[in-house]
């Protein structure tokens, strides 16, 4: 069958993936399918050889871009006007005269910085996220367009090693410390397969000076080999995957008891690292207490103090989170795949700790990165070959995926029971939902048991040949295929699910590397 991934699709795959980084915009095949193309955007940092008197001279032009976006950027929140180029006709003029030395473009740069600013913060005050009533712009980082450097000759060049800037003194010759990471996206750039944005940004971080390449890479086509499904909790990532390559033969010949999907877990421990800092935290606020007490008796807010932010930046946190939410991208998409997922919304965990009492609880279900890993995966799977498709999370996990009744509650949390007899793992039970969401069969099967005016007027014969319009539908058809004959298996014997492992063997994996076999439905009880 023919796979490949854009060779079939329909309108409206353009919700396919959040956050689009638009490169060319429908495109029409001749089959009339239409899709959006989007590149890759890859932001490489490289540090400036400056010397003090350099130095100083790029502090002076970061002063004035600094005044020029917070007055810019408060005067567009008080007047509600966020036009960049209206704020350029007002002000282009008055920064000319005050900062002559200023390269004209720079001022463009620092006008148009300056209405982003003020957007952001008027669509985050109007969602109740800001307080103050203006916008504080403690940092600038210097963005040069393609007149304010030497872009021309510096994308001609096999290997550059230094950039010009305009400055106040004029055009300042500047050495670039290059690394491996630039040289890996600049050879995409001589082969043709990535291009290099115009704007440079120039920022400072930590008295050092550095120059930020924005590289815009074309995601790779690749024929799906597995259709990955994962769902995200506090402490493990919960996989299910389906093999695409295997074939007819391939399947009789291991006697067909392999069609069942691949089920693991990956153990992430986020809700434990939580717990971990926070009583670190806790040692750290009690330890300083003594030191900011009042005469009151009472404390100073300790988390706002210089001695507290100095011992806790040394913790960690933050990137040994970032280090798991990378691992988890990476596993997910060794291999090109179509990744299924739940539509988690802008702020997952508002909703879910609406009625969570303990603090503790809310505070590890706040820490837990759900929206960073699913952004990981997308951004990972596009660069190699991949693509994520979003289905409704409407009782993923309440609905046995064997027989379509609602699961009832056991003393375990994670297990439940399906009315005909065996029991079913929570986690399991939505990545094996989130499969069928994709199926003609989605659209007919009681996920909606109790919605009785829906039940009675629906005409569930008009929705039996559809599909969801984001996947090929030979795959589609693969996926239901295989999904019938899994529960074809386990109606005739619910705990049929041990009879042997799959082709590819799953494992758990843990910090320690260990691995043990997994079972999504636990063969307990019996008839149906």
């Amino acid at each position: 069958m023919n796979m490949r991934w854009l060779s079939s699709g329909a309108i409206g795959v353009l919700t396919m993936i959040a956050s689009p980084r638009p490169f060319l915009s429908w495109v029409v095949f001749k089959s009339g399918c239409c899709f959006s193309l989007w590149m890759l955007h890859r932001s490489v940092a490289v540090e400036l050889e400056v010397t003090k008197e350099l130095s100083k001279l790029l502090c002076s032009v970061e002063s004035a871009y600094l005044n020029i976006v917070r007055e810019v950027a408060a005067y567009a929140v008080e007047h509600n006007v966020t036009s960049a180029i209206q704020l350029r006709g007002l002000f282009y003029s008055k920064y000319r005269g005050e900062y002559p030395g200023l390269h004209s473009h720079l001022v463009i740069q620092a006008i148009r910085q300056a209405s982003e600013i003020a957007k952001s913060f008027m669509e985050r005050k109007r969602k109740g996220l800001a307080q103050k009533p203006y916008p504080e712009v403690r940092n600038v980082s210097i963005r040069f367009d393609e007149t304010a450097w030497n872009y021309e000759q510096f994308i001609k060049s096999i290997a550059p090693v230094r950039i010009k800037l305009s400055l106040p003194n004029g055009q300042t010759e500047v050495w670039l410390r290059l690394h491996k990471r630039f040289w890996r996206y600049w050879w995409l750039v001589l082969n043709k397969e990535a291009g290099l944005r115009k704007t440079l940004i120039v920022k400072r971080r930590a008295n050092k000076w550095y120059a930020v390449f924005v590289f815009e890479i074309k995601p790779k086509e690749g024929i799906p080999q597995s259709v990955v499904s994962f769902d995200i909790n506090e402490n493990t990532v919960a996989v299910g995957k389906i093999d695409l390559t295997s074939t007819v033969g391939m399947v009789a010949s291991w006697n067909r008891q392999y069609l069942t999907p691949q089920l693991y877990t990956i153990k992430t421990d986020f809700g434990r690292l939580a717990r971990r800092y926070g009583r670190v935290r806790n040692a750290i606020i009690e330890k300083l207490k003594p030191e900011f007490a009042l005469p009151n008796g009472k404390y100073v807010n300790v988390t706002n103090t210089r001695e507290f932010r100095k011992r806790v930046k040394h913790l960690r946190e933050r990137g040994r989170k970032l280090g798991r939410v990378r691992q988890i991208a990476n596993e997910l998409t060794r291999t090109p795949a179509i990744i299924i997922t739940e539509e988690l919304g802008d702020n997952p965990q508002e909703s879910m700790i609406e009625d969570v009492g303990k603090d503790e609880l809310r505070h590890r279900i706040k820490q837990t990165p759900f929206k960073s890993i699913e952004e990981a995966v997308e951004d990972k799977a596009l660069e190699r070959g991949s693509r994520l498709v979003r289905v409704s999370s409407y009782r993923n996990s309440r609905v046995c995926p064997i027989h379509f009744t609602r699961l009832e509650r056991t003393d375990d949390w994670h297990t439940l029971k399906c009315p005909l007899g065996h029991y079913v793992d929570r986690d399991y039970a939505s990545v094996m939902n989130m499969d069928w969401k994709t199926t003609p069969e989605a659209w007919i099967k009681a996920f909606w048991w109790n919605m009785k005016s829906l039940n009675k007027n629906m005409n569930w014969r008009k929705y039996e040949g559809k599909s969801n319009p984001l996947i090929p539908y030979e795959i589609v058809q693969y996926i239901h295929a295989v999904l019938k004959t899994f529960v074809a298996r386990l109606e005739r014997c619910p705990a049929m699910l041990a009879q042997g492992d799959p082709m590819n063997h799953h494992r758990i994996q843990n910090e320690g590397g260990g691995e043990e076999t997994s079972h999504a439905l636990l063969g307990q009880g019996g008839g149906q």
